[in-house]
This record gives structure tokens, C-alpha cells and sequence, in this order.
């Protein structure tokens, strides 16, 4: 068992220990605390550890008046608190929505967008090499891999691979129902990814769910720029 997990988990009582601190007009100690809460010091200096790991709450040395050592005092991380839901897929939906609404022809962004952080997440080839058709598949796969499209090079075993089958979709859903933007920016992004490395190969086009569960890239040879 996890003995971390534990710590990780806001409980009623973590809950009420932070809740005493943000309502608090300066840093308390753990006694401050365990008297507003009404447990033992102890169980006080447990919850507040916690909650110095998890970043929600930060422990300072109050500064001394006098002889002795500092008391140690804590207070409520100033920012939003991290922990709760998140909803990027409702953020990504209301982005999709809006350009889809506004563009006449989003594909083209679309390809843009997805062209341009393909090559900020392919790491470039080393100075002075030449890559390899095979290469830049390979290297593509991985990224792709890394990505979630649980993606396999596919054709004639003799050649290098001419189309790569996506077999997942990360962004299914969003795929699902916007389409017309999300299958341009992945074919964007893998046309993106084999530019940085000045391949020999390119995306040519990406067939969307050209069988119940995998959509298809296709790949050609470069054409010179």
C-alpha cells in the first residue's frame, strides 16, 4: 500500500486546518491552529505537513523577538489552489467552436498550427547528418508514440514505410466533432515533425477513420522547396 496516497487526499479535517489559515490575518503556529480546529497539536502538525507538500500551504520562521528559536508559522499558498477539477476539454471545445465559427476555411490554420508545433516538439537532426527516409519514419512513429496515437508504419515490407496507421486518437471526441480542424492539425504536425529534419518524406494527407478504429497518414516523397 501507498502510505503516500493518503497525504495526497484532502480530507474534512485537512480542509478545515487550511480554511483556519486562510481566514487568518497573519502566519499561525501549530498550537494557533490545533485551538481554532479543536484537535491535538500533533494531528494539526500532520495536516499542515501535508499541505506543504502538496504546495497549498508554505512554512516560515516567524522572526524572533527575543531569545529562544523562531517559532515556525504557516500560511496559505497565495495563488489559486491546484487541487479540484480541470476542464481543458471544455476549453479546447470553446476554442474549436470559435474557429470554426469565424474562419471560412479553418483547414488551412489548421495545418498551419499543427505544422509549426511539429517542429517545436521534433528534436532536430545533429549538424552534418543526413536523415534517412526510413529514419524520419521511424522518428516520426516515435514522436507520434509519445503523442497517444498508438501508431504503427505500415506497407511493403522490402520499402520504407508509405503510410503510418493511427490506431488512437488522443483528442477523439474533439475529433469526432470537429473534424474539419483537429485530423488538419495532426496532419499538420506530422508534416511539421519530418520538416525539422529536412526529411525526404512527407505527410501527404491523412484519411480520418479509414476504418472503424484507425485513420491513416500517407506519406510521399518531399517535394524540393
Amino acid at each position: 500500500m501507498n502510505r503516500d496516497h493518503g497525504r495526497d487526499r484532502e480530507t474534512p479535517r485537512r480542509r478545515a486546518v487550511l480554511d483556519v489559515l486562510r481566514s487568518a490575518d497573519a502566519p499561525l503556529g501549530v498550537n494557533d491552529v490545533a485551538e481554532s480546529v479543536g484537535v491535538h497539536p500533533n494531528t494539526v502538525r500532520f495536516h499542515l505537513e501535508a499541505l506543504v507538500t502538496q504546495g497549498a500551504v508554505e512554512r516560515t520562521q516567524e522572526t524572533s523577538s527575543g531569545p529562544g528559536r523562531p517559532r515556525t508559522v504557516y500560511a496559505p499558498h497565495r495563488g489559486m489552489n491546484r487541487g479540484g477539477k480541470r476542464g481543458y476539454q471544455l476549453l479546447a471545445r470553446i476554442l474549436l467552436s470559435q474557429l470554426a465559427s469565424t474562419e471560412t476555411d479553418a483547414e488551412p490554420a489548421a495545418i498551419e498550427a499543427g505544422r509549426a508545433w511539429g517542429q517545436h516538439l521534433m528534436p532536430p537532426a545533429p549538424p552534418f547528418h543526413t536523415v534517412t527516409e526510413r529514419e524520419a519514419i521511424d522518428r516520426l512513429t516515435e514522436l507520434l508514440a509519445d503523442l497517444g496515437f498508438d501508431p504503427q508504419a505500415d506497407g511493403d515490407p522490402d520499402k520504407a514505410p508509405d503510410r503510418i496507421r493511427l490506431r488512437h486518437c488522443p483528442f477523439l471526441e474533439l475529433a469526432e466533432e470537429y473534424g474539419q480542424i483537429v485530423c488538419p492539425l495532426h496532419l499538420g504536425l506530422m508534416k511539421g515533425a519530418l520538416a525539422q529534419l529536412s526529411a525526404p518524406v512527407e505527410a501527404s494527407r491523412l484519411q480520418p477513420f479509414a476504418e472503424p478504429d484507425v485513420c491513416i497518414a500517407y506519406l510521399a516523397p518531399a517535394r524540393a522547396a
